[in-house]
């Protein structure tokens, strides 16, 4: 038996990276997937991937950042599966034109931050009361380690938001622990999807501080996507309002 067997779980920005490989460990373990993303072609090929390999999977296409399309998603996952357990908020993302606060444009710090926490918010108001309707279960959400160990020279409004991730989640897992629901943070370090891993192959000089910077090499998808699973099994029932790291970074 699969360690997700009769699971039904949300994955947004499921079309690539780590929400991929998410999508194919779940749908391995035995859930049945919602694949939620922008990128219809990220969407449908995570579809069919898990689909050749057994899985279980739908695609909806969502914009995280628009409350109608959220709202879309979590109804049709429900419709389709007869339920949900598990939400994993892993769409995210950063702006080269974010930068320290006073360098920062207003709309600059509003996209960054509807798109990392307000797409967070989004999600959870609209998917925790079916969650909690279905018996219980996980929601997991991604911060950032731009949010607790900041450096010079890093994104403020990114920063701003994954922080904000940390403390919302904190929060849903004391307000909701007693309907069932547990609520917890992951924190990936320097993770190597396909679009990080080009431009890290495209720079010696990157890749020179990099290895400098991380002891262990960088991370692939799979490695976050392996705390995620935990997250969302019956092995973390005893575990709500804590942050995880997937990181092997060398502060100071």
């Amino acid at each position: 038996m699969g360690r997700l067997s009769g699971k039904v779980a949300l994955i947004t920005g499921a079309g690539a990276g780590i929400g991929h490989a998410a999508a194919r460990l779940f749908a391995a373990e035995g859930a049945k997937i919602a694949i939620a993303d922008i990128s219809e072609e990220g969407g449908r090929e995570t579809l069919r991937v898990v689909a050749e390999a057994g899985g279980d999977a739908i695609f909806c296409p969502t914009d995280v950042t628009e409350e109608a399309s959220v709202a879309a998603c979590v109804e049709t996952t429900a419709a389709a599966f007869g339920g949900l357990h598990v939400l994993y908020n892993n769409a995210g993302g950063s702006s080269p034109l974010d930068g320290p606060v006073t360098e920062t444009s207003l709309d600059m710090y509003h996209r960054v931050v509807t798109l990392n926490l307000t797409s967070v918010w989004l999600t959870c108001h609209h998917a925790i009361p079916v969650i909690v309707r279905s018996g219980g279960g996980a929601v997991i959400n991604t911060s950032s380690s731009n949010a607790v160990n900041s450096r010079a020279g890093s994104r403020h409004a990114y920063a701003t938001a994954k922080g904000g991730v940390i403390s919302l989640t904190q929060s849903i897992a004391f307000d909701y622990a007693v309907q069932g629901v547990r609520a917890n943070v992951i924190v990936p370090g320097l993770t190597a999807s396909e679009r990080v891993a080009a431009q890290i192959a495209a720079s010696e000089k990157l890749q020179a501080h990099l290895q400098k910077l991380h002891p262990l090499g960088n991370g692939a998808p799979v490695n976050v996507a392996y705390l995620a699973l935990y997250l969302a099994s019956d092995e973390s029932a005893y575990t709500t309002g804590q942050i995880f790291a997937v990181n092997n970074e060398v502060i100071g």
